[in-house]
């Protein structure tokens, strides 16, 4: 493996960071100067924004044969994994979250059932083109959804924004200067998801470790710095409906727009290995169910809680290092994890939930 290689795969990284970074900023502005609601924001705008190195790291995958299609789909799950349990946890770690209504009663629900009929589609081994259009025919109803439903106070969220930012420019040169930042951070985020996906597929030949793990780990995490970045910027400033909403939107745009477009432009779909279908996608899956309880617990996600979600991510990290090297610790690992740690997890839960549900 040349140092080449690794190279272009940092600077991959990095251009995948600065290229969401100017689409993010670019499309918020845009976005608030038409008066839609900070949650909606980071449900949208920022989640879909931040989700763009995702997405092309993904379709550039598909596009490259089934070595890229395992990054693809290791790249989705892994994302949704790490958003919720490293991310989410890391800023609730830093402060506690407020959640609101809205993505108690919505959005985690849409959120688990989206995360559901991935399973579902899954189990014949594939997504194929006309899953992976029923996919991001999905994404276009939910923001459809989300908009309508966020322009109803208008009137609320340009005061709050104007509170916040000051008021957003609303000129055609302003709007030009925002569609323009849009145009070059998809433009970065294009060239870093080639140089990013080239790499991670040398480097896991080059070190005998499968492209579906390349995906659930190096690529989900690296593609996922810009939520990283955002929600705990967020959760310092005790920005909760951006922080929260960042991380449950990515996840619904992951699975519906990241996934549904890779399909669609896959030669014959997306194949899903046994091991995803098995492992990777149910746990996705439990994670997704595992936010409900906690975001009833009072409405609020406690440092003890982010601190388990994070504690969860190198268990499950863990998980995948030992199946790959064939650890002699892996046995005892799942049977610790299966018999005492998750059982004990869901009775917490559980009882906290009601605990909050009877005051």
């Amino acid at each position: 493996m040349s140092a080449s290689v690794l190279l272009f795969f940092v600077l991959g990284l990095l251009l995948l960071v600065a290229g969401a970074e100017v689409l993010v900023r670019g499309a918020s502005r845009l976005a608030a100067s038409l008066g839609i609601a900070p949650l909606v924001i980071g449900l949208t705008v920022v989640a879909f924004g931040t989700s763009a190195p995702e997405m092309a790291v993904s379709v550039q995958s598909a596009l490259s044969g089934q070595a890229g299609a395992d990054i693809a789909i290791g790249n989705v799950v892994g994302s949704n994994i790490f958003n919720v349990l490293f991310i989410l946890g890391l800023a609730a770690i830093i402060a506690p979250l407020f959640v609101s209504q809205q993505l108690i009663r919505i959005d985690v629900p849409i959120m688990i059932g989206v995360s559901i009929l991935l399973l579902l589609l899954a189990l014949d081994g594939s997504i194929s083109r006309a899953n992976g259009v029923l996919l991001f025919a999905g994404i276009i109803a939910y923001t459809a959804f989300a908009i309508i439903k966020g322009r109803r106070d208008v009137a609320m969220v340009e005061a709050e924004y104007a509170q916040e930012y000051g008021h957003p420019a609303k000129g055609i040169g302003a709007q030009l200067i925002n569609i323009t930042a849009i145009i070059i951070g998809l433009a970065l985020l294009v060239l870093g998801a080639n140089w990013l996906v080239d790499g991670a597929i040398t480097l896991a030949r080059a070190f005998g470790i499968s492209e579906l793990v390349i995906g659930l780990t190096i690529v989900a995490a690296g593609t996922s710095l810009p939520e990283v970045a955002t929600s705990v910027i967020a959760s310092i400033k005790g920005e909760r409906d951006i922080a929260v909403g960042n991380i449950v939107g990515s996840n619904i745009f992951n699975i519906l727009a990241v996934l549904g477009l890779a399909a669609i432009v896959a030669p014959d779909g997306i194949n899903v290995s046994s091991a995803a279908l098995q492992f990777d996608i149910p746990v996705m899956l439990a994670v997704a169910v595992a936010c409900l309880p906690i975001f009833f617990s009072g409405h609020l996600i406690a440092r003890w809680e982010g601190g388990l979600f994070f504690a969860y991510y190198i268990a499950y990290t863990a998980y995948l290092i030992m199946t790959v090297s064939g650890h002699g610790w892996l046995h005892g690992f799942e049977n610790a994890m299966l018999a005492f740690v998750i059982p004990l997890t869901v009775i917490t839960l559980v009882v906290t939930a009601w605990r909050a549900r009877m005051e």
